[in-house]
């Protein structure tokens, strides 16, 4: 299980990716601005995290493309 599956079509348009960048990377600096170090570095993570995966590293997939069939051997 991902923390965030890119695929999902809840990510396809490219200013939801870029607003959640947006609002993760602001509760960073709110956090690092109100002196909580900690909290900071962690949303300073998870904010690249999200940067990385939605923005930098996105390849949308094809919506009429099937998944492939799992196989139990």
């Amino acid at each position: 299980m991902k923390f965030i599956d890119p695929d999902h079509p809840f990510y396809r348009p490219l200013w939801r990716r870029v607003l959640l960048v947006g609002s993760c990377a602001a509760w960073t600096g709110v956090e690092f601005y109100n002196g909580e170090q900690t909290w900071g570095t962690i949303f300073l993570v998870v904010t690249a995290y999200v940067f990385a995966n939605l923005i930098l590293f996105f390849k949308p997939s094809d919506p009429a493309a099937k998944p492939p069939e799992e196989t139990n051997s």
